[in-house]
């Protein structure tokens, strides 16, 4: 696999130096309890990155629940966190892969090669007796230089195009009943963008909660030609990542991600919603 490693690849490289480990935990409506878990138990040498602090934006009126952040704020981010452009990077957190899919994907937005997600979690490195420490690394700063993506990244106006003309598959992360409208627990309007396809993240990983090889990720996305350009959105662009990470593993070359999401998209009265099953 590309952009996944398995925990047993991180142990064995876990000294290595041009490796920066970072812990991405968080969990959404408590926004301090990532950064709580992480201070008292960690991966050895990991630093952590905060979902709301260091990867987004606040919200404003248009741009979503989790906007991107200011670019050269994220680069003084992944700097003090002492990553540089040859650095390896292998992200973790504990809810499945979102948060660390979230932190991959911008790491190659900003055009850093080796950014991987490590398989599992904290609670499984933790069942296997690896080790823990609840020591803070010493970092020492370095220079993030960002090299922007702009093809990885879709607009609002994009998404609107390719809802009218079919010109994009657009890909709703969430689950089907988010999608199909009939609850919403996070946003004012329920429903999805009309022309939208449901393929909830969690699917591209087995029932153990490991992610699925290449071949089972494309049979999971076989519905979709490997030609087609693909836009993946989910409620604020976090749960879309691992649906993004999950399409270039199987393949996929031409697939943008749609930061602001659903929580973007209903901030335009204009806009349709759709419900039930497209």
């Amino acid at each position: 696999m590309n952009h996944i490693v398995s925990m047993k690849w991180l142990l064995a490289r876990l000294y290595e130096p041009d490796l920066v480990i970072v812990d991405c935990r968080f969990t959404l409506g408590q926004p301090d309890q990532g950064r709580t878990a992480y201070d008292e138990t960690h991966i050895p040498r990991a630093v952590y990155l905060d979902l709301e602090k260091d990867l987004s934006s606040p919200a404003a009126q248009h741009g979503g629940r989790h906007p991107l952040p200011d670019m050269e704020q994220l680069a003084s981010a992944f700097g003090k966190a002492g990553i540089h452009q040859e650095a390896r990077v292998v992200i973790y957190d504990d809810q499945g892969g979102m948060m660390a899919s979230r932190l991959w994907w911008m790491l190659k937005y900003t055009g850093h090669e080796q950014a991987y997600v490590m398989d599992e979690g904290f609670t499984a490195w933790k069942k296997a007796s690896y080790p823990v420490t609840d020591e803070t690394p010493v970092v020492i700063p370095v220079t993030y230089e960002p090299s922007l993506q702009p093809a990885m990244l879709a607009s609002m106006e994009d998404v609107r195009a390719a809802s009218k003309d079919g010109s994009h598959i657009l890909i709703d992360s969430r689950d089907p009943r988010r999608y199909a409208g009939i609850e919403e627990p996070l946003d004012v309007k329920a429903g999805h963008i009309p022309g939208a396809v449901n393929y909830f993240w969690k699917g591209v990983q087995d029932a153990s909660g490991h992610w699925k090889d290449a071949q089972a990720l494309q049979e999971h996305f076989s519905g979709i030609s490997k030609d087609a350009q693909v836009i993946v959105y989910c409620g604020s662009g976090v749960s879309a990542c691992p649906n993004v990470l999950a399409l270039k593993e199987a393949g996929y070359t031409n697939v943008k991600l749609y930061a602001g999401s659903w929580s973007d998209w209903i901030s335009y009265e204009e806009n349709p919603i759709s419900t039930g099953e497209e």
